[in-house]
């Protein structure tokens, strides 16, 4: 954990976590662990401005060509860049490629003087079964993340070790986005790394044991998936649609953070 220390400027980059997907809906708009970390960023400095350029459905190489230049414009004190689930499931994964991209942008963004914060990614073969033989690359990546990361002094949130991170509670029905407790326990572990007052290491706790599920339940909840996600999700892949086809930041200036009426 840093020593606590007071931004003004946070920008966060990335795709549909960042945006918030799971954690919100398209009426009433998405939250998300960026702004849910901004959110306790202002309970320390009421004077933060925060903006949020993540797009849902964008690649590493994508989040870096559209976003990076936008976000040094903002000038930053505070970074979060969190992507690469999207390159993890697709073909064609170069985890090196996908890595280089995440430098980039931890490399300007810290040369600029911002402090930045990334994460590493769970199993998701934990999450989703079918993603089992994905774990591999899961590995490769969050090996050349943390690399990465250190050559530039960027903080990281390890997710990978920690049971939480892969318990279904933490993922919303598509498996592809964090629940709304999943977005915000990533908040907290960004807070927690700052230093943040009233911060800790709950974030981390694993949760409550679930009641173990039958045979036939727990298939019917895949077929239910494959149906309701997956199929879809592979159609569009076949197509060469993304669900972030049209779409732009949420938030692309940087203006004062509103808490919410539970903060």
């Amino acid at each position: 954990m840093t020593q606590a220390r007071t931004f003004t400027r946070y920008v966060a980059l990335g795709d549909s976590q960042t945006e918030g997907l799971g954690d919100g809906d398209e009426l009433r708009g998405y939250r998300g662990l960026a702004d849910r970390f901004a959110e306790h960023l202002a309970a320390a400095s009421p004077d933060i401005h925060y903006a949020n350029l993540g797009v849902r459905g964008r690649l590493a190489a994508q989040v870096l060509t559209e976003q990076l230049t936008p976000a040094l414009r903002l000038q930053p004190d505070l970074a979060t860049v969190i992507a690469g689930m999207n390159d993890l499931i697709r073909p064609g994964f170069d985890a090196t490629a996908i890595a280089a991209s995440l430098e980039e942008m931890f490399a300007a963004l810290t040369a600029s003087g911002a402090h930045v914060l990334t994460v590493t990614f769970p199993d998701i073969g934990e999450i989703a079964p079918l993603a089992r033989p994905l774990l591999p690359r899961v590995l490769a990546l969050n090996e050349r993340i943390r690399e990465a990361a250190a050559r530039h002094g960027v903080t990281v949130i390890d997710t990978f070790p920690h049971a939480f991170a892969t318990d279904a509670r933490m993922w919303s029905p598509d498996r592809l986005h964090a629940s709304p407790l999943g977005h915000a326990r990533i908040a907290a572990a960004l807070a927690h790394a700052l230093g943040l007052p009233g911060s800790d290491d709950t974030w981390s706790a694993p949760l409550a044991p679930l009641a173990p599920r039958g045979r036939l339940r727990t298939a019917g909840t895949e077929f239910r998936w494959i149906a309701g996600f997956a199929g879809p999700w592979i159609y569009r892949r076949m197509r060469g649609r993304s669900s972030g086809d049209g779409r732009t930041a949420k938030r692309p200036d940087l203006v004062p953070v509103l808490l919410s009426p539970e903060e």
